[in-house]
């Protein structure tokens, strides 16, 4: 689950966690006003009125191919007089640069339609991507229906693609020759020195997809792109996906007089499945020849790349249980493939992009939780361990901004045999930069301080973009060399109104669950705190693999509104159970099979321990949380009662058969191979159990945990003579609610039933 469900990570995005506020980005819809507050006194007003408390991070950070600057988007002023430019720093000095005008960006723009007006109050859409042509001399802008180069000597732009139909995921071959996107389902080659225009795939369409990614894949696996151009740009590779078997499920527009509704393709538990492929197309022209991926097709390809002798690719085959991951050595002229490397695992494997095969062509470097932490490994190119390369009981991190070019990815400096990563080895609840050699497995730590580190590092590993926080303060950005120290200041993340409030601290905490397994945990103390009073509390969850909630690391908006409660009296308590992410592999997998079961008791375990503060309300406790947070706030309503007065649920999962496939079975398996456990885990067969107050929340046009859900659940409770306290529907709203007139509404009601009946 990604969405809400779990993090986003992309190149121009922060991490996104999924609560009535986790960190999700709103557009603003007014100017700040005077609100009638108090001095000193936080509002959700406030919280969601320009300018933003939640801190704002440089976009669009890119290091240009020869590493010498790096370019980002500054935005001036707000509102209808906002103007964005593009302005490049130079690495060695950290002086900058305007490259790009406003006004220049703007010619380039689509002017935004009036529906997409009233949600921002800006006239034009910033750019939604640009890249860098390989020799730094140009630019391609992306908008939905346009392709733009833009040349960087004469300061002039051209169209090279234009119309009305939607366009995807653009990029310029290796040699700078071509643009290639996606459009009508197929793969599109146009020249970047004539802008001429040919199909490279032909027969593409809805039920087959060519080098177009389905729903469930980018959803699930975390993979955005559906294509990849060969090092020497002659070739692409690319995934067909044959979703003619796929279920469909109408998102209605409840709108529309004649029922109009748009057809999802969605894979529900134990059904069908897209069939993937592995093709190659030739850039000169030719047929595509499919690569041998074995005879079993009702499988996973989560991860592609060439090797750099642009004649192997390299295919990650996962089967649908997902307990095996294979590395196939494909032969692109002939298709031939042999397994080079597998990777087993009892319960579920979590694939990665740490692979990566060396420029002298002999070796690659791997990761792989088979010792129940992520660990780097060195193979040759037959398959054979060479080499462990890092060890103990700390892992790698896959979900951290670093790496050359891509969000997720390690760097490897060969010429001076380090590999740079992320980890938290020193503390769970934080990340820092680290180095480990080739040469004597000595491992360097480069970022100094405590909280949470990502890095952005230049092609040439000199130098990086670091961005950090702690759980109390916003995150900045800065240009460092490779040992750490800052060349320049690209975004110090101050904002002096925060000085303000009587914000107080996050502390964190360790919780013992019932057989002794140690649990971090975070609580916000309220303003002015008394240990000698009672204090309500509301515990903040979300629960789920891939999410790690209790970190040292700048919570934006959420961590504000429980600012909020916290002036208002309230306690704040968030705890990671087992099952959720950062604590190696063996730390998630006791939900396997029965989630939802282990989830809770942990979460018990914190009411035990909170009901053991001398300072804390027992008969007032309690929960909220989205997606995965809902359905564990329904599971806490439904099946322990009596530790929680309230519940805040949003979004949740009432019923694991109307999920999808890759995420559900990665845990559950299919339900009719654990029909016993699907039945236990879901919470349509528990609602009878409700005793304290629920509101429920959720928005029609949700793609990701379908308003079907919410449906279920409500017939559910209908059926034992029960119905939320407050339902909140958002129609056409999907996983999220984002524009910023519903977003304001859902927390400004959720903290008036919080106020009400805690």
């Amino acid at each position: 689950m990604r969405s809400c469900l779990a993090a986003c990570p992309t190149v121009s995005s922060t991490l996104l966690l999924s609560l009535l506020l986790g960190g999700v980005s709103v557009a603003f819809a007014q100017q700040r006003t005077t609100t009638g507050a108090k001095p000193g006194e936080l509002t959700v007003q406030r919280i969601f009125t320009a300018p933003s408390l939640g801190g704002q991070l440089t976009q669009g950070v890119a290091w240009l191919p020869d590493s010498k600057r790096l370019s980002y988007f500054e935005t001036k002023g707000s509102g209808k007089v906002a103007k964005t430019e593009l302005w490049v720093m130079e690495a060695a000095t950290g002086k900058r640069s305007l490259l790009i005008s406003a006004e220049k960006l703007e010619t380039l723009l689509p002017a935004r339609s009036s529906k997409q007006s009233q949600a921002t109050s800006a006239g034009r859409d910033a750019p939604l991507q640009y890249h860098w042509a390989p020799g730094g001399d140009a630019l391609l802008l992306e908008v939905p229906h346009s392709l733009a180069w833009f040349d960087l000597k004469s300061q002039t732009a051209r169209m090279l693609v234009s119309g009305k139909e939607d366009l995807g995921d653009a990029k310029i071959s290796p040699n700078g020759k071509y643009v290639s996107f996606v459009r009508n389902f197929n793969l599109w080659l146009v020249t970047t020195a004539d802008g001429k225009e040919r199909a490279l795939t032909t027969g593409g369409s809805e039920k087959v997809r060519k080098g177009e990614l389905d729903w469930v894949y980018p959803e699930e696996l975390s993979i955005f792109t559906g294509y990849w151009w060969a090092p020497d740009s002659s070739a692409i590779a690319y995934l067909e996906m044959d979703e003619q078997k796929v279920p469909q499920f109408p998102l209605v527009d409840f709108e529309s007089f004649t029922g109009k509704a748009e057809l999802q393709r969605y894979p529900v538990p134990g059904g069908a499945n897209p069939g993937v492929r592995v093709l190659v197309a030739p850039v000169a022209g030719g047929e595509a020849r499919p690569m041998d991926t074995g005879a079993e097709t009702d499988m996973y390809i989560p991860r592609v790349i060439w090797l750099p002798d642009s004649k192997q690719l390299a295919i990650q085959r996962l089967n649908r249980a997902q307990t095996i991951l294979d590395v196939l050595l494909s032969d692109t002229t002939t298709g031939k493939s042999a397994t080079i490397l597998s990777d087993k695992d009892a319960y579920w494997i979590n694939v990665s992009d740490d692979l990566r095969f060396l420029k002298d062509g002999k070796r690659f470097l791997w990761s792989s939780e088979r010792t129940g932490y992520r660990h780097f490994y060195i193979y040759d190119n037959f398959g054979k361990q060479m080499m462990q390369l890092t060890s103990g009981d700390w892992g790698i991190s896959d979900l951290g901004g670093f790496g050359p070019g891509a969000a997720n990815h390690p760097a490897v400096d060969e010429k001076h045999g380090y590999i740079y990563f992320i980890t938290n080895k020193d503390d769970v609840r934080e990340t820092n930069l680290y180095r480990v050699s080739l040469n004597d497995k000595s491992l360097t730590r480069i970022t100094k301080n405590a909280g949470s580190n990502t890095a952005r590092i230049s092609p040439d590993l000199a130098s990086f973009v670091s961005a950090y926080s702690n759980a109390n303060a916003p995150t900045r950005q800065d240009l460092c060399r490779m040992d750490g120290t800052r060349i320049a200041v690209i975004n110090d993340g101050k904002d002096p109104e925060l000085a303000e409030y009587n914000l107080t601290p996050v502390e964190f905490v360790e919780v013992t669950a019932d057989d002794g397994t140690k649990l971090n945990a975070s609580i916000i103390k309220p303003v002015n705190f008394d240990a000698a009073k009672k204090y309500p509390v509301l515990i903040n969850v979300y629960g789920g693999p891939h999410v790690q909630m209790v970190q040292n690391d700048w919570a934006g908006l959420s961590y504000l509104w429980h600012e909020v409660l916290a002036q208002k009296g309230y306690i704040i308590f968030t705890l990671d159970n087992r099952g959720s992410w950062g604590r190696g592999h063996a730390f998630e997998t006791p939900i396997y099979h029965q989630m939802g079961k282990i989830e809770l008791q942990d979460q018990v375990a914190g009411v035990k321990y909170l009901k053991s503060l001398g300072y804390v309300d027992p008969a007032r406790i309690g929960i909220t949380g989205g997606s995965y947070g809902g359905y564990i706030t329904l599971e806490a309503l439904f099946n322990a009662a009596d530790a929680f007065k309230m519940g805040v649920s949003d979004a949740p999962v009432t019923d694991w058969k109307l999920y999808d496939t890759i995420y559900t079975e990665r845990y559950m398996g299919r339900p009719q191979d654990n029909a016993e456990g699907y039945k236990n885990s879901s919470p349509v067969n528990q609602a009878a159990g409700l005793k304290g107050k629920l509101m429920l929340a959720h928005g029609t046009g949700d793609d990701n945990v379908h308003f079907a859900n919410s449906v279920a659940l409500l017939n559910a409770l209908i059926d034992s003579g029960q119905y939320p306290d407050q339902l909140m529907v958002f129609p056409g709203r999907g996983h999220g609610i984002s524009d910023a007139a519903a977003r304001v509404l859902e927390i400004q009601r959720t903290t008036e039933f919080i106020l009400n009946n805690l």
